[in-house]
């Protein structure tokens, strides 16, 4: 075992006597609804062909990564289960704790989930973290392990030394493939910023690459995983192939964003920082996931950098993976609709406006504010372990709020806002189902109860909702309000008194999220992938 692995396998025995999951492993695997992940390449080229494969053993690499930062040693795990259903739910949960269902552990020996995964000790207080004198502690980059001498940083490129390399020299040959300039120069940037854990150039060359056909993200990148801080990324990788009809669509979008940041309902000293004039919006059907992205809930659509400089400086690139939103549209949403909207309600939720709602939800984490108006620092770091659920609901609302602007605007013209507002309640049922533990779904609850407050829907006799346009229309703008001015305050307490307030199922909300799980609606996606699955 990597001498870095710093969850070891003995806690199966700590826990032992602790803990014992009375858990229907099988029905939870049954919850997920499988597909599969397949593409017609034959249009792209002859070295864009040769490349996929060198991406998808780059991926596999990545998702080695993963297990071990979320958990530990995977062999070790799965050798000592007998059952195929444990076996197959610890896949897709990357360890023994259903990420749907706050975590908890569904394997027997297991107790709770470590709030900082494997980043740090696993016996390691917050204390003992203030006590490192070490400046770079607190890096995205890297994690705190304990010798003789103490707790000592590590970063990323040692600590999974050996992985990163093979990495960094599978896309080193796939940028002498490349026949596209920006994909070169990023793929060739990219294997050094996982050599020297500075990814900052190959962030800004991936703004840069606009032309194509394919995209590989892969790297440390999401915080989701480090509940003990928010501070350390996750590693991760999506192979996409762009979409160019869809694409085309969405291009004119991207001009707008700089009027929409001064439009937003806020005071001027909370939108001061305008957005890169290079953010770009895209559609990709996705061919592979592996890593942080692929466990548990899956991705429908990507915001990204996240790095705040690169974000003033160039915008952000949203991608937004078309196949993945109508699998869950079409095997999750309608079904859900069905259920749960009020029949006369339920011809306003159309896969188009689901689309939308998800586009300018990735476009609204461009939006608003990164670093506080105190100069304290980054939103991102003085919210900390508050940080992803509020930004995921800032996400959420101010999409909202975007597409009824443009609709106002005269830039939206298919279809009708109100099919964003009830497709947008449909998903609220959708992403509740991810539990508190994900920052997705604490997002959703905290938007659902604020909602309910401010007469947003109705919740009718039989069951079904209903909502009500105009009080939608106005908690929608006053939401992002109290969002975007907690974030430029960088009031921590605030936004987990928030959360802490409403970031959970209450009872109401768990009767009708009851009703969706005893109806058989999958509660996610699981893949089947990989080179078989793909025409050439």
């Amino acid at each position: 075992m990597h001498k870095y692995i710093l969850l070891p396998i003995l806690l199966i025995f700590i826990y032992q006597t602790m803990y014992s999951q009375n858990v229907n492993v099988k029905e939870r695997v049954e919850s997920y609804k499988k597909v599969t992940l397949n593409a017609d390449l034959s249009w792209l080229s002859a070295n864009e062909q040769k490349i996929i494969p060198l991406f998808i053993e780059a991926a596999r690499i990545v998702d080695d990564i993963f297990w071990r930062q979320n958990f530990g040693d995977k062999q070790t795990l799965l050798s000592g289960l007998t059952d195929e259903y444990e076996k197959e739910f610890v896949r897709i949960n990357y360890g023994p704790w259903d990420q749907l269902n706050d975590e908890k552990p569904f394997i027997k020996g297991f107790g709770e989930r470590p709030a900082g995964a494997n980043f740090y000790p696993a016996e390691m207080t917050k204390a003992d973290f203030e006590k490192i004198s070490d400046p770079n502690k607190n890096g995205a980059y890297s994690i705190i392990i304990k010798d003789k001498d103490g707790y000592k940083v590590v970063p990323y490129s040692k600590a999974y030394e050996k992985e990163i390399k093979k990495i960094a020299e599978l896309l080193m040959r796939a940028s002498e493939l490349a026949d596209d300039a920006g994909l070169k120069k990023y793929l060739t940037l990219r294997a050094q910023a996982l050599l020297t854990d500075n990814y900052q150039p190959s962030d800004f060359a991936w703004m840069e690459m606009k032309t194509s056909n394919l995209d590989f993200i892969v790297g440390p990148i999401e915080n989701y995983t480090d509940k003990l801080f928010g501070y350390k990324t996750s590693f991760e990788s999506f192979i996409l192939v762009k979409d160019p009809e869809w694409s085309k669509r969405l291009e004119k979008f991207a001009s707008l964003l700089p009027n929409l940041q001064n439009g937003l309902p806020v005071d001027e000293k909370y939108k001061k920082e305008n957005p890169g004039s290079e953010s770009d919006l895209n559609a990709y059907d996705a061919i592979y996931y592996a890593g942080d992205c692929n466990a548990g809930s899956k991705t429908i659509a990507i915001n990204l950098p996240n790095d705040e400089e690169v974000q003033i400086k160039k915008g952000s690139r949203r991608l937004q993976l078309k196949n993945i939103m109508k699998a869950k549209f079409d095997n999750i949403m309608t079904p859900i609709s069905e259920l749960i909207i009020t029949p006369g309600q339920r011809k306003y939720v159309k896969f188009n406006a689901f689309f939308e709602n998800t586009m300018f939800h990735e476009v609204a984490h461009g939006l608003g504010i990164k670093n506080t108006i105190t100069g304290a620092g980054t939103v991102r770091d003085v919210l900390k372990e508050q940080y992803s659920a509020l930004e995921e609901g800032k996400a959420d609302i101010l999409g909202l709020y975007l597409v009824t602007k443009l609709y106002e605007m005269g830039e939206l013209k298919e279809g009708e806002v109100m099919e964003n507002y009830v497709t947008f309640l449909a998903g609220i049922f959708r992403s509740c189902r991810f539990g508190a533990a994900s920052a997705h779904g604490k997002a959703n609850m905290v938007r659902f109860y604020y909602f309910q407050e401010k007469g947003a829907f109705t919740r009718n006799d039989d069951g079904t909702y209903s909502v009500n346009f105009d009080k939608m229309k106005d908690a929608v703008i006053s939401s992002s309000q109290q969002i975007i001015k907690i974030q430029g305050d960088g009031d921590y307490n605030a936004a987990k008194s928030l959360i802490e307030k409403d970031g959970f199922i209450k009872e109401e909300l768990k009767k009708d999220l009851d009703r969706i799980n005893n109806a058989g609606i999958p509660v996610d996606i699981v893949f089947e992938q990989g080179l078989e699955y793909l025409k050439f």
